[in-house]
């Protein structure tokens, strides 16, 4: 049943409607043609976020790179205080030496980037409806295989396109998110493939091309913005005495602790 109502439909699925059917007529009627450009259009939209959110990890990724041995170093101790069955508090204050150094030097590992990802969400889910709502679109044939119709070809396509915009995009990951990332290699693709095994054409047609624009930017963003990882860009002997500031702090700390708990 089609929903032609709401602040979604006004504000997303129409205007991407009006330009569907506006850039067909430029394309003689080809609507492949038409959400190729919108797709174009979107990523351009998006390129200046998307470049800001690559400098970003790249000062992220410098940052973390350079503090590794240290936090190595943290994350061995921890381990040890868990196999030695230490006191929580031990623990604890271990822990809080990784945080603290997160802290002094600006460090998010958290900082995955999901803006860009979200903030085009919309505009997909607008020209899937725009394209669901339109029986000139739905019926239309664009290369080998109808818009409207799922096709084997098209999924294995953007799931390939998708596998490679993955491996391309962990240029701008620190060593450690890489590890953590490795997975969505694989997840993304997959989830991708999956859904346009049901869905029409038209969708993995908007990820093949989207995910095309992605690895060009990440190139982009690698060329403007990539760091060699040097004692330099983040000065270790600073480090090594705020990690030896942390520990005395968390000392003093637990010993007022103590001393509160036999008063």
């Amino acid at each position: 049943m089609e929903n032609k109502e709401g602040t979604f439909y006004s504000f997303f699925v129409k205007p991407m409607d009006s330009l569907l059917h506006f850039f067909a007529d430029k394309f003689n009627g080809s609507y492949g043609l038409a959400i190729i450009l919108i797709t174009v259009l979107i990523r351009l939209v998006l390129m200046p976020l998307m470049l800001k959110n690559y400098k970003a990890q790249q000062e992220m990724k410098v940052k973390m790179d350079a503090l590794r041995p240290e936090m190595e170093d943290i994350q061995k101790r921890m381990k040890e205080a868990r196999e030695k069955n230490l006191p929580k508090e031990e623990q604890m204050k271990i822990q809080q030496e990784m945080m603290g150094l997160y802290s002094k030097h600006g460090v998010n590992p958290l900082n995955m980037g999901c803006l860009p990802l979200l903030i085009q969400m919309p505009f997909i889910m607008g020209l899937y409806f725009a394209i669901l709502y339109s029986p000139d679109v739905k019926t239309h044939p664009f290369l080998w295989f109808s818009l409207g119709e799922p096709d084997i070809i098209m999924m294995l396509l953007a799931g390939l396109v998708y596998f490679v915009q993955a491996r391309v995009s962990l240029w701008t990951m620190p060593e450690q998110q890489k590890q953590q990332m490795k997975m969505f290699i694989y997840m993304s693709p997959i989830m991708i493939m999956f859904i346009s095994f049901k869905a029409m054409a038209a969708l993995p047609l908007y990820w093949a091309v989207g995910g095309l624009l992605l690895i060009f930017q990440t190139y982009l963003g690698r060329k403007f913005y990539y760091k060699e990882v040097t004692a330099a860009n983040v000065d270790l002997t600073e480090v090594k005495e705020d990690v030896q500031k942390i520990e005395e702090e968390l000392e003093e700390d637990i010993k007022k602790a103590d001393d509160k708990k036999k008063k």
